[in-house]
């Protein structure tokens, strides 16, 4: 049965939401931080967790450090992703032992929804303990809107059951899964049929969409999130931040100190990919006319010759206004507006991850190469996701 917050609780959480311009300056402060806070742990006490499809970390550390805000350390119960790359750099940024899993979901939950645990999965039950949250971000790319090809029906799209199966086996206080909005659109009903099997699991379902700008995030990035209670008093809704007036959070003072960077550092995440001649010409066709969309003369025959929407395809990035959604490919003019809005170069990965909300202490050494790192945090959940949701489950004594 899906139970909605009451209007009581709705007016408890309009008290709780900052304005916006707290909310930008706080984001600031965290993507600016070069060392991790300490832990204030209250006595012996650990929020347990489990994430699915965990990349390289982001909805990890948004739980770690909504737990650490409230005097609380996290116990990584489960840790799954077969991005080898992305597992390398969870584990140099957790140290999460034995329970990070270089391996597909799959293979640790191998059951249909709705039946009883198969042996692997009880096996797995017994390796996790109890679990207090589950996060989940299973892959978007077969749900996303700029997939032409398999969109809504992509065999990547059947692993956001493997997620609901995970809740379903681990039984977690709270789970969360993650998902581009066009998810539920899918033409196997994959949120529908998370819903149905979770609420015969005597969890209360509820969903929204969040845009990354109400969380002072400078992006238009906008998720479906799925919310498993086993509470029937807690909704999405009554979590979730209040829609802000003024919500437009500039893209420049999140990289104003980095303009100058690829030529200070070596570091692989301070390196912006290479460009073509050609790309340079455009590159700077952009700036000596004071122009943010290139015109399609300048453009290659796939756009040039017929008609299109993508405008923002080599594109320059406003300085003064949010990015669009970050993915893996913003190390291409040709997949979006991932000029960089005052130097004649692409943004570089560490860019990328402050406008994806991942503070300068996170370490992404581990990654290998310049496409490993793009992808993982092109791929990535910003933190603050978490930060915000699980910290109003603090605020509510909910945890």
């Amino acid at each position: 049965m899906i139970k909605e917050s009451s209007t009581a609780m709705g007016r408890y959480a309009s008290r709780l939401a900052p304005n916006w311009q707290t909310v930008r300056d706080l984001m600031l402060t965290w993507v600016r931080q070069n060392n991790e806070s300490p832990e204030r742990m209250k006595g012996k006490k650990q929020l347990r967790i489990a994430d699915v499809f965990c990349g390289c970390g982001g909805l990890t550390l948004g739980a770690k450090e909504a737990a650490r805000r409230n005097g609380l350390g996290i116990d990584i119960r489960l840790a799954v992703d077969s991005d080898p790359s992305a597992i390398a750099v969870y584990r140099a940024n957790f140290s999460p032992g034995g329970a990070s899993r270089d391996q597909p979901l799959e293979s640790l939950f191998d059951g249909r929804l709705g039946e009883v645990p198969t042996t692997r999965e009880k096996m797995t039950v017994r390796q996790c303990g109890p679990i207090d949250i589950l996060l989940a971000g299973p892959p978007c790319q077969g749900h996303s809107d700029l997939n032409n090809s398999t969109r809504r029906n992509d065999p990547r799209n059947s692993l956001y059951l493997r997620a609901a199966r995970a809740i379903e086996v681990l039984k977690p206080r709270f789970a969360f899964i993650e998902n581009v909005p066009s998810v539920v659109h899918d033409i196997s009903d994959v949120v529908g049929a998370a819903r149905r099997n979770l609420g015969l699991a005597d969890y209360h379902l509820s969903t929204t969409v969040v845009g990354f700008e109400a969380l002072g995030l400078p992006q238009r990035r906008r998720r479906h999130i799925l919310f498993a209670s086993r509470l029937p008093q807690v909704s999405i809704e009554a979590i979730m931040p209040q829609r802000l007036r003024e919500s437009k959070v500039a893209v420049g003072p999140f990289i104003t100190d980095l303009m100058d960077e690829p030529e200070a550092s070596k570091d692989l995440v301070c390196r912006p990919s290479r460009m073509t001649e050609a790309n340079r010409l455009r590159v700077d066709y952009l700036f000596e006319n004071g122009l943010h969309d290139l015109p399609d003369k300048l453009r290659p025959p796939c756009h040039r010759d017929k008609p299109h929407s993508y405008q923002s395809v080599y594109g320059r990035m406003h300085w003064s206004k949010p990015a669009q959604t970050i993915t893996s490919g913003f190390g291409s003019m040709g997949q979006g507006r991932y000029v960089h809005p005052r130097r004649r170069r692409m943004i570089t990965p560490h860019e990328a991850a402050r406008i994806q909300g991942f503070p300068d202490f996170f370490d992404f050494s581990a990654a290998g190469g310049l496409t490993a790192l793009r992808t993982m945090i092109g791929n990535a959940v910003p933190p603050p996701l978490m930060m915000h949701l699980l910290g109003r489950l603090f605020q509510m004594k909910f945890l």
